[in-house]
Parts: C-alpha cells; sequence; structure tokens
C-alpha cells in the first residue's frame, strides 16, 4: 500500500502539468489565430444533397494551421483548406466523383499578445482552383480580405471568423465567384480540456443570392498518446438554409486534429 501510494505521489504532479497544458491547448485550438501548429483532418458527412435532394457527400477538408513570428509583436497565421471530396447523385447523369476540391488559402497578420484583451487578425484569403473535377469545384481564381476577432475570458471564447472571396480569372463558362463567409463561434473549454463550440458557418453567394447555413454543436476533448498530444472533435450539423445543390437537414462532423505545441 505505501508502495502505491508512493507512485502516485511521483506520477500526481505530471498528471496535473498535463491536465492543465491540455486545458491551455484546448484553449489555444479555439483560437483561429493562436501561436500553435495543428493539423485538423476535418470529416464532414452530408445527405440530401442536391436540387433533388438524393445525393450525398463525404468530405475530407485536411487543415495545416502554421504560425510565424514575424517580430516581438506580430505573428503571421497561415490557414490552408484542402478539400478531398467524394459525392454520388448530386445532379441529375451524374454518379459517383471523387477528388480533390477547391483550396482555400487565408493567411492573417496578428498581434502576438490581446489587445484591450480582444485577440484578432487580419489578412488576404484566396480561392485556388485546385478541383481535379469540374463537379467538384469552381475552376475560377479568386481572392479577397479574411479577418477574425474574438475575446478569451474564464472557459469562454467568443467571435467570429469572415472573409469575402470574388474570382478574377478562370473558365469563362463558369459562374463568377462572389460570396461572403461567416463563422460566429461561441467555446467552452472545461479544466479537463473538453471543449463545446456552437457556431455557424454561413456562406452568402451574391451571384445565385442564396445561403448555406449550417448550425454546428461540437464536442472536443485533448489527450495525449506517448509523445503525441491530438484533440478530437465531433457533433452533428443542421442546415438551417441551402442553395438549390447544397445539403439539407442534419449532417455529421468527425474531426481528427494533430497538435505540436512549442518545445515538442
Amino acid at each position: 500500500m505505501s508502495r502505491v501510494f508512493a507512485l502516485l505521489l511521483l506520477y500526481l504532479p505530471a498528471v496535473l502539468v498535463f491536465a492543465q497544458s491540455s486545458e491551455d491547448l484546448a484553449k489555444k485550438l479555439a483560437n483561429p489565430v493562436s501561436s500553435l501548429i495543428s493539423v485538423p483532418f476535418q470529416s464532414n458527412f452530408d445527405r440530401d444533397v442536391g436540387p433533388f435532394h438524393q445525393g450525398r457527400r463525404y468530405t475530407l477538408n485536411v487543415q495545416p494551421v502554421i504560425p510565424i513570428t514575424l517580430n516581438e509583436k506580430w505573428n503571421l497565421i497561415s490557414r490552408t483548406i484542402v478539400p478531398v471530396i467524394n459525392q454520388e447523385d448530386i445532379f441529375p447523369q451524374t454518379r459517383e466523383k471523387t477528388g480533390l476540391g477547391d483550396t482555400s488559402q487565408s493567411l492573417f497578420f496578428s498581434p502576438q499578445e490581446p489587445v484591450n484583451g480582444i485577440t484578432w487578425g487580419l489578412g488576404p484569403a484566396f480561392l485556388i482552383p485546385t478541383a481535379t473535377e469540374p463537379e467538384l469545384g469552381t475552376e475560377k481564381w479568386g481572392a479577397g480580405p479574411t479577418g477574425v476577432v474574438l475575446k478569451q475570458t474564464g472557459g469562454w471564447t467568443i467571435g467570429a471568423l469572415v472573409n469575402h472571396v470574388w474570382s478574377f480569372v478562370g473558365d469563362s463558362k463558369r459562374e463568377d465567384v462572389n460570396s461572403t463567409f461567416i463563422q460566429p463561434f461561441f467555446a467552452y473549454t472545461t479544466p479537463s480540456a473538453w471543449t463545446y463550440t456552437l457556431q455557424t458557418e454561413s456562406t452568402y453567394d451574391w451571384e445565385s443570392e442564396q445561403w448555406n447555413v449550417p448550425v454546428a454543436f461540437l464536442v472536443a476533448k485533448v489527450f495525449q498518446v506517448g509523445q503525441q498530444t491530438y484533440q478530437i472533435q465531433a457533433g452533428p450539423r443542421y442546415y438551417s438554409d441551402s442553395p438549390d445543390g447544397g445539403a439539407h437537414n442534419m449532417g455529421f462532423r468527425f474531426n481528427f486534429i494533430l497538435l505540436f505545441p512549442k518545445g515538442d
């Protein structure tokens, strides 16, 4: 019994330190412009997709986030989204399609420290036509501004990320890209590194004058296996509004994130 007690005393400080660091990492993950290298693999499952609500789509978004220290006051945060898509029966006479979608690249210039308790970042966003099938992308190059603002207090993270992208070159037979993306988010992180998030990822297409508004409730947990730290996140998404060719009703998201804290 005394040996067990001695072992508990030996390992308890390490457990407490990891618990504390896990909470800090979870809070950083709730901040889109934190100084934390992460590589999310975000799986999205949607059904009732397309004009006849008969298709299904699976999208794996590979989303590396890389912070770069510019000087003592400023960071540059690179956020990339590379979608891998598998869809079926979305459009009439179109069966299964699998391949890459268009890549989104955002760069945020952000102060290293919050200003009056507010964290923010501004920069450019780019649309890169990497789709391997015409049905999976826009065949357009695009660019525009992006920004994020948030406040973290206690376990709460409240903020929003926005961007607007216009196409400027590409296939003239395809529709122009002129869309606004709005992502308000509300997250609460517990001392045990559980994070509960309510958010929307709304897009307004100014060409078709249609909204796509999935509302998601997500639950996440930071954990460690060996020397590597991870977060898993999962939850349902409900489409409160959707364009003619979009998803309808309920979807689901599962996110697996590799974390690389400084010093790892």
